[in-house]
């Protein structure tokens, strides 16, 4: 089979994208800041499957650390077939309330970290001459947000954006996939107490995620039901409409 690196990789989804990926015969090349928590992941997959696991610890805001990173593990396995942008924050706050520093934080690590893997991801599959790259997007990056979202959802867009151009490129052997999550429990909105409408577990969410990338999918709204009709609202409705869905 294949090798996948996945990003943010220790935790949420990402983790749990290892596992699944893992399950299906893939060995992985995973890499995220909090190196003891992708350790003990490895571990963990190495000793269920028998597949082949490296780690790394990787800050995908250190520009100079993620193409040294990416070409170790493309050293190491000898090809790197599948790179998933999937390391991601959720912070964020209202403009003009006092926070532009967790604002900032999160554009840097969604929008430019994923820029970051996305040049190192391609300097790989260039060589190469094919590769499939998968970047983790959002429902919310379909419209503009609100409130502690705005920033969240613009680089959201963005990675989204990213990938279109990508395909648009036409780059020979390059299968490029973008994947927009609806509300899947994860460690990153774990905090989140109030009962959220069409939320699903982690592994049923990622079974989806993971599914539409094996498949190749151009774009994919996971879970299907309800986000592909609920993405196809977003698109159309006025902004007055669509706050009532988010």
């Amino acid at each position: 089979m294949s090798t996948v690196l996945i990003t943010g990789a220790s935790s949420g989804l990402g983790a749990e994208m290892a596992r699944q990926f893992a399950a299906l015969g893939h060995d992985l090349a995973l890499c995220a800041r909090r190196t003891d928590r992708l350790d003990a992941l490895a571990e963990e997959i190495r000793t269920a499957t028998g597949r082949r696991v490296a780690t790394a610890a990787l800050d995908v805001t250190d520009a100079d650390a993620v193409p040294a990173v990416f070409a170790r593990f493309a050293e190491a396995f000898g090809t790197v077939d599948r790179v998933v942008v999937n390391a991601g924050l959720g912070k964020g706050a209202p403009l003009g309330t006092g926070r532009a520093d967790a604002n900032r934080e999160t554009a840097m690590t969604n929008f430019v970290g994923a820029l970051a893997q996305c040049e190192a991801a391609l300097e790989i599959f260039r060589r190469q001459q094919r590769g499939h790259l998968v970047l983790i997007s959002s429902m919310s990056a379909l419209r503009g947000m609100r409130k502690s979202m705005t920033v969240y959802a613009a680089t959201k867009a963005g990675v989204a954006s990213i990938a279109e151009g990508l395909r648009s490129e036409r780059i020979p052997g390059l299968d490029v996939s973008v994947i927009y999550p609806g509300y899947i429990r994860s460690e990153m909105n774990e905090h989140v107490q109030q009962r959220t409408r069409f939320m699903v577990d982690t592994p049923t969410g990622v079974r989806s995620m993971v599914a539409a990338i094996e498949a190749r999918r151009a774009t994919a709204y996971v879970p299907a039901w309800p986000w592909v009709p609920i993405g196809f609202l977003m698109r159309v409705l006025p902004l007055s409409a669509v706050r009532k869905l988010t």
